[in-house]
């Protein structure tokens, strides 16, 4: 019986991941006509580079395809095993997105992915992680700040609402994403992180 609960666990984490290194935004730019998008703007394979392109719908596009595949792996993975192959199958759809090995695991920062998992894992914190980065957006207007903010409050969020497994979900979410943002974070620091909407190529 733990052989197989173990299987099944280890079944979920590899789903996740295969799901979750699926590159949309690559695949979308070369589909769209702009080529291989990790030579355009920032290098990132996100949704926020792809609107670096002008086409909003093509952005949008790889926004809803980033974080589905991050809900889809973990509603999947629940329907099939259970909430911890749920958090698991998550947890590696976001292992997927930053470091997918069809690229040579160099892909995104995982923001749509993290907000898709948790959403599909503990919709109220998720539904907050998408507030406060909507509110830092709005006011400050940097994609890679509201991220951090909003992930960063979301492992204290998920331990109150929901309890340690999908707080240490989140825990390795936001750490994940902040270790992909090492160059943001330098950026913010320095205050040269580019904003929302304006064209920047760094």
């Amino acid at each position: 019986m733990f052989e197989t609960s173990a299987l099944i666990l280890i079944a979920a984490s590899v789903f996740g991941y295969l799901l979750g290194s699926i590159p949309f935004g690559l695949v979308l730019a070369r589909l769209g006509g702009y080529g291989d998008i990790r030579k355009i703007g920032s290098g990132n394979i996100g949704a926020t580079n792809v609107l670096r392109t002008g086409n909003k719908p093509l952005a949008l596009a790889t926004l809803l395809l980033d974080s589905g595949k991050g809900a889809i792996a973990a509603i999947a993975a629940h329907y099939a095993a259970g909430p911890e192959a749920a958090v698991l199958a998550a947890g590696g759809a976001m292992l997927g997105h930053a470091f997918p090995v069809w690229l040579g695991f160099q892909g995104g920062k995982g923001v749509a992915t993290a907000l898709g998992s948790l959403l599909a894992v503990a919709w109220p914190v998720g539904v907050v992680a998408c507030l406060i980065w909507l509110f830092i957006a709005c006011l400050f207007r940097i994609s890679s700040l509201s991220a951090l903010v909003a992930l960063g409050v979301a492992p204290i969020v998920a331990w109150y609402t929901d309890g340690p497994l999908d707080a240490g979900l989140a825990v390795f979410i936001a750490v994940l994403v902040y270790i992909r943002h090492a160059a943001n974070i330098r950026r913010l620091l320095k205050g040269e992180e580019p904003r929302i909407g304006l064209k920047k190529t760094v």
